[in-house]
């Protein structure tokens, strides 16, 4: 072509198009943009400015001396042919349809190419050009690259600014969901607490309007009375005998007596019997009337007055009477409110606490009747740490829940229903801690079978000795499972001899307990150990009513921030179903959810199938008994009762340790004292954490729980710890923002834990940092006194052979006489000939001057000796 643009002359020549406008422009070309044309006169020109630039010679002189241009031209011609149809209107006026035409068509081509002799510099520089405008294009790849890379790190960190804005926007969204959702429960509280006090101030109008309705009554009775005394009196006086009142002068007008004189007239007309009536005008004075008074175990004052309608104050003097200074809200026992009640002349009637529960479930009619169907064992593993119980159990329900376990111990009761190849079976994993005898207790008392792990290389230790005996005092069979067959250590023997010693006896030595060898490794023996459980439950004839209200226990609860308290629930009759209003202990709701132990949601569970449920009104004491009731009325009435008991026997409970610690103080001095605020995410782990630290107490010490509860650490719990001074503690929950910035203000200390050890082990320090050091006393040196010198300016100097040990300077001493102590004191001067030294060793002869003593005698002994301090431990 004869004619190019910059870009395509530019990408023949392989520079860039800038360096090749800048060459244009040197040149005298101006070109301004890629897509302007080049000549080839301005390529002409081009070259030879670069040739001039780069010392070559001009293009005239290369010209004149180069050989001609050879020029070659080419030419071709083709022809072909182009057939045209026939036009429409021929067609039609025909009739008949027309071949059309052939046209031919030529096409004559004609190529020209001139080919011109280049100089070995021309190419060379052509070459060196092309190079360095190949290394201008790799340079500025290499540019394009660097800034590409730097865009892509700066879109990546635009990218997690921006995931990172949308994390905290996220963050900050849900903390308000937690808000609006606390605010709306508070709501929810509010008015309910509203409708309480709205029924209850009902409930009094409705009261006071028929004790108003009774007193009308009555002044209407009253005055129907004085009525008909005033006519029958009227009557006496206008009879037909002319009969007259005596002491009355019959002249004497009426009007003029005395006001006084007319009000007795007529309580003595009053006492006169009317003829021909059946009524008394005299009003007889009323009696005291005597009340059946109820008393539970522990009632208020203030209650008990009302029960035997008197005012409080009344009751309050009475206790006076007897020595007792109380109040109002002051809480008496049984034999007290007894008392007080005879004394006051009413009957007594002796109420237990579980009466007014009964009556209630009685009134509701929630016994189960209905023909008893076969149900699963529910089966508790417990056993000593780490023998093997979670993962025995993980073999056979195929699952790991040891992982997820604080320190790869269970610290929570696990409930799991497990479809065997045998049958179904629910199990039960209790810790095996010794801080959870309590939860293990209660596994035995909801269990029909106890399996207890005793693993083969360690044998019968301290928790496998309690679960024996938790298991015989529920009455229930045992399965003995040696665990860890696997290890060559194992000696399961060695394990039967020592279980034998605890009157547990394997069947194949006479016995009655079945001895299971079992790997949870290998599965060695799993089968052999689920077809003894299912044996042992066909010989219990294990059967439950599936229909009607369902009864069970409560495993574990918990308070989940975004679900409320959950409560795991052990179904031992009838069957539990979605909606169903539920009483757990003191708390009360309605069934809104129920989970199994894989987290699916389900609308019913019948007997021996664990449930978490949701709904309750607050987090349940594990334990506890779970009923269905007919109504949310009537499971609200037996909550309240249950709940006035509790505190009831909290409140006597606070009464005797209050006067415990005051005679304890009366008797031993000033205890010191170590409060915590324990918070825990399931109510099992408070339970064994409240009694574990409390069991830490000495005589000198005393660690005390001011405060226990599950679920976070709250504004409430930090409130309570600045007011009693005390280190809360949190056991796997976490403290909000409200009630980490009160602790930090008050100084108070904050700790975290998972594992119960670590508890147990701090509080131990912490208590262990409060007692007074011990001191102890070693004799490090004695010394004979052989003769004593005095000096009018030193005094008394002993002239001394050391012994035994070393005597000190700075140490103090004591001086015996026939071995018994005369003085203890310190050293005033120890000398070694006119040397003052720091220490005398053994067999070697001193002075010594005792400071404020001059008595010092031949034969004496000075005794030197050292005080060091010795942390005291719990």
């Amino acid at each position: 072509m004869s004619e190019v643009t910059v870009a395509q002359l530019a990408a023949d020549v392989g520079i860039p198009v800038d360096r090749l406008l800048t060459q244009l422009g040197e040149a005298g070309i101006k070109k301004s943009s890629d897509a302007d044309i080049i000549t080839e006169d301005e390529k002409r020109d081009l070259l030879t400015f670069l040739r001039q630039a780069h010392g070559k010679k001009s293009t005239a002189t290369q010209t004149t001396s180069a050989p001609a241009e050879r020029k070659l031209t080419l030419k071709r011609k083709t022809v072909s042919e182009l057939k045209q149809p026939a036009a429409t209107r021929s067609v039609a006026s025909r009739g008949t349809p027309s071949s059309g035409k052939t046209v031919s068509v030529e096409v004559r081509r004609k190529r020209a190419v001139i080919k011109t002799a280049e100089s070995a510099e021309e190419k060379s520089a052509l070459l060196k050009e092309a190079e360095e405008a190949r290394k201008a294009l790799a340079e500025q790849e290499a540019e394009r690259k660097a800034q590409a890379e730097q865009e892509e790190a700066r879109r990546a960190a635009a990218d997690e600014l921006r995931k990172q804005e949308e994390d905290n926007r996220r963050s900050k969204e849900e903390k308000l969901r937690a808000r609006e959702e606390e605010e709306r429960q508070r709501e929810v509280a509010e008015r309910f607490k509203k409708e309480e006090e709205e029924r209850e101030r009902l409930e009094e109008e409705k009261r006071k309007l028929a004790e108003a309705e009774s007193a009308k009554k009555a002044v209407a009775k009253a005055k129907a009375n004085k009525a008909a005394a005033e006519e029958a009196r009227k009557k006496r006086t206008s009879d037909k005998g002319g009969r007259k009142e005596l002491h009355v002068a019959a002249n004497a007008p009426r009007g003029r007596r005395k006001k006084k004189d007319r009000s007795r007239a007529a309580q003595r007309d009053q006492n006169i019997n009317v003829p021909g009536s059946g009524e008394h005008g005299f009003q007889m004075p009323t009696e005291p009337v005597v009340h059946d008074v109820e008393v539970p175990d522990t009632i208020s004052l203030g209650d008990l007055a009302q029960r035997m309608s008197v005012k409080a104050p009344e009751v309050i003097k009475t206790l006076m009477n007897m020595g007792m200074m109380v109040t109002i809200n002051e809480v008496l026992d049984q034999d007290t409110a007894a008392l007080v009640v005879e004394e006051m002349g009413h009957n007594v009637v002796f109420k237990k606490a579980d009466d007014e529960e009964q009556d209630i479930l009685t009134a509701v009619d929630i016994e189960i009747e209905g023909e008893t169907q076969p149900r699963a064992p529910v089966v508790t593993i417990m056993g000593h740490v780490d023998h093997g119980k979670t993962s025995l159990l993980d073999y056979i329900r195929t699952s790991r829940v040891a992982a997820g376990e604080a320190g790869g111990i269970t610290q929570h009761i696990g409930a799991y229903s497990v479809d065997t190849d045998h049958g179904k079976i629910t199990f039960l994993d209790t810790p095996g801690h010794a801080a959870f005898s309590a939860m293990r207790a209660r596994g035995a008392k909801v269990t029909d079978i106890v399996i207890i792990v005793v693993a083969a290389d360690d044998g019968v230790m301290p928790q496998t000795k309690e679960a024996i005996q938790h298991a015989r005092a529920g009455d229930v069979p045992i399965i003995i499972a040696i665990n860890k067959m696997d290890k060559p250590e194992a000696n399961p023997d060695r394990v039967m001899q020592e279980l034998v010693a605890e009157e547990v006896v394997p069947e194949d030595w006479g016995g009655d307990t079945q001895f299971i060898k079992v790997s949870a490794h290998s599965g060695e023996g799993v089968n052999e150990l689920l077809e003894s459980i299912l044996l042992q439950s066909e010989v219990l004839e294990l059967k439950a009513v599936a229909e009607g209200p369902a009864r069970g226990a409560i495993i574990e609860s918990s308070l989940d921030k975004g679900r409320g308290a959950v409560a795991t629930v052990l179904v031992q009759n009838g069957t539990l179903r979605k909606g169903d209003p539920i009483v757990c202990g003191t708390e009360f709701g309605r069934v809104r959810a129920m989970f199994d132990e894989s987290g699916a949601e389900v609308d019913s569970a019948g007997p021996s199938v664990p449930v978490a449920v949701l709904g309750l009104s607050g987090a349940p004491n594990a334990g506890d008994d779970a009923v269905a009731m007919p109504d949310e009325r009537r499971a609200r009435e037996l909550a309240e009762v249950r709940h006035q008991k509790v505190r009831d026997s909290r409140l006597a409970e606070q009464k005797a340790a209050k006067l415990n610690e005051l005679f304890s103080q009366m008797g031993d001095g000033e205890v010191l004292q170590v409060n915590l605020v324990v918070k825990a995410d399931v109510q099992g782990s408070v339970e064994a954490l409240k009694d574990s630290l409390e069991n830490i107490s000495t005589d000198e010490i005393r660690v005390k729980v001011v405060a226990s509860g599950v679920g976070g650490i709250n504004e409430s719990d930090a409130n309570l710890a600045a007011a009693s001074s005390a280190i809360v503690v949190g056991f796997n929950v976490r403290a909000d923002s409200t009630a980490r910035r009160i602790l930090e203000e008050r100084g108070l200390e904050l700790r975290y834990y998972s594992i119960i050890y670590e508890v147990i082990d701090d509080v131990k320090k912490a208590a262990s940092g409060m007692l007074s050091p011990e001191i102890r006393e070693s004799i490090i040196g004695l010394a004979e006194v052989r003769d004593v010198f005095r000096s009018s300016r030193l005094g008394a100097i002993a002239g001394c052979m050391v012994v035994d040990g070393v005597v000190k300077r700075n140490n103090p001493i004591r001086v015996l006489r026939d071995n018994v102590v005369v003085f203890e004191g310190e050293l005033e001067s120890l000398r070694r000939f006119k040397d003052d030294v720091q220490e005398v060793k053994s067999g070697t002869e001193c002075g010594i001057g005792v400071k404020s003593y001059n008595d010092v005698k031949a034969g004496d002994q000075i005794e030197c000796f050292e005080r060091t301090e010795v942390a005291r431990e719990l």
